[in-house]
């Protein structure tokens, strides 16, 4: 009797934990299944000759290349600052360099600097829910700290709206731009760690039609969504003692911060680290959490299709269908010199990525566009554009689907030859340890570069992806 009502009561369990993942599947698919084509009005409101301009603006950019220094300009724009902080990133950790950025903005708050952070719902449902160190930075005057769409298992159709711009705007005069998140593996010298890069913009006249007001807007917008919550100052499973003692350890760490390298003290050069351009365009994904107008890889492919001689592109993984490999082709039936640089399989550090690419490559190759493979040993994660000598794009879209429909992103598009060049010459460094995709499935293997094995254990991980790639769109 007793083991009848035990499998009476299993099955039961079984159906109801059935029922939920249908009920999930089915959300997301009846939310994010389809895939909206890009508007007429969009169509009417971007042109590519809009982001070119012949006279000098006030603005000035320059690339922030290593992970050392991205840590440190951060630490040193947090000390300049006089009147806000405003921080927007997918995935903030409370790990080495976590806490050297958080124990700093605490640093700032306390001298009456306004910070607001806005952070991803569903990482920062994974690290800072149930965070003292986040709830201790909370927990001070002029601090404020928002989650994006909040992760809520039971509204499967708002689950897959992403936050993913990642930047840093100081004052009235300073921001930072890229695909950074802020953990050791994209910050300082702290073991494992990614390549990527960012883009400082300076003005020396905010009166004038900075770029800066672009950001602004798009942030305030962010900030004030209904989807956009706070996170909370503590937590029922979280004591008020252990956030009183987080916020202890986040002084020391601090003293600690600024006794061993006293340098981010001092105000950087922001005229030396930076170059004339002539205009910067920002361009960004609509900010609701349902499947998107996919504005940002518009724009870029009109971009392309404008060049004259050559585009270059880095992208992280390469995941479309059939609408953006159309695109593609179209930009290389209008140019002859179109590459685009992503990881291998074996260097990639993304698993889906490297498993849809291995599916797919062929197809890729298909549009025409000369395909190199990144095989430097550490996962490359710079998303950058250049085309021809005159236009330089960096920001946080991957060349994938995910970037395309589902996640917020931002993209600056900068017209300027001197940093068009500073950013070829990055580029240019990872491309020498990079072999080239032909299309007989051969490579042309440059001498000096070795192929990267991939290991057993990850290597199981993508051939386990392989069956679930009709989830492609969701990677």
């Amino acid at each position: 009797m007793k083991r009848g009502k035990k499998k009476f009561k299993m099955r039961w369990i079984s159906y109801i934990v059935l029922f939920f993942i249908l009920y999930e599947l089915l959300g997301v698919f009846i939310s994010y299944g389809r895939h909206p084509k890009i508007s007429d009005s969009y169509k009417n409101e971007f042109s590519a000759e809009d982001c070119y301009l012949d006279t000098v603006s006030s603005d000035r950019a320059g690339i922030i290349e290593d992970n050392k220094e991205a840590l440190d300009i951060r630490l040193r724009m947090f000390h300049q600052a006089k009147k806000r902080i405003v921080i927007s990133t997918y995935d903030f950790h409370s790990d080495r360099s976590g806490k050297d950025v958080i124990s700093t903005l605490m640093e700032a708050a306390k001298r009456g600097v306004e910070v607001k952070i806005l952070v991803d719902g569903f990482t920062g449902f994974l690290e800072m829910d149930r965070n003292p160190y986040f709830y201790a930075l909370a927990s001070c005057d002029n601090v404020e700290i928002k989650l994006y769409n909040r992760m809520n298992l039971l509204t499967p159709w708002k689950v897959m709206g992403r936050l993913h711009d990642k930047y840093i705007l100081v004052d009235d005069n300073i921001y930072l731009m890229g695909g950074r998140n802020t953990f050791n593996v994209f910050l300082g010298n702290y073991g494992y760690k990614n390549y990527d890069r960012e883009v400082l913009v300076y003005t020396n006249n905010v009166e004038e039609a900075s770029s800066i007001h672009q950001l602004e807007l798009h942030f305030e917008e962010m900030w004030n969504l209904n989807v956009s919550s706070p996170l909370k100052e503590h937590s029922i499973f979280v004591s008020k003692d252990k956030v009183k003692s987080a916020k202890k350890q986040l002084e020391d760490h601090y003293a600690k911060l600024v006794k061993e390298n006293p340098e981010i003290l001092t105000a950087p050069s922001y005229e030396k680290l930076t170059v004339e351009t002539n205009k910067i365009t920002l361009l960004r994904n609509p900010t609701h959490v349902f499947s998107k107008e996919p504005k940002v890889f518009y724009a870029l492919i009109e971009l392309m299709k404008h060049a004259k001689k050559e585009v270059k592109i880095h992208t992280p993984y390469i995941i479309c269908n059939q609408t953006m490999y159309d695109a593609l082709e179209e930009v290389c039936n209008h140019h002859t010199d179109v590459m685009l640089m992503t990881n291998s399989v074996a260097n990639n550090g993304n698993p889906f990525g490297a498993s849809d690419y291995m599916i797919n490559k062929e197809k890729i190759l298909d549009t025409n566009v000369q395909v190199r493979e990144y095989e430097g040993g550490v996962s490359y994660h710079g998303k950058s554009l250049t085309i021809d000598d005159d236009l330089a794009i960096l920001g946080s879209f991957n060349m994938d689907m995910r970037s395309t429909y589902l996640n917020t992103e931002l993209m600056l598009v900068v017209n300027s030859k001197p940093l068009t060049a500073q950013l070829k010459e990055c580029m240019g460094k990872y491309e020498i340890h990079s072999v080239e995709a032909l299309s007989d499935g051969t490579y042309a293997i440059p001498k000096g570069v070795e192929r990267q094995k991939i290991k057993e254990k990850r290597k199981a991980m993508i051939y386990f992806l392989i069956p679930f790639n009709w989830l492609r769109f969701l990677m």
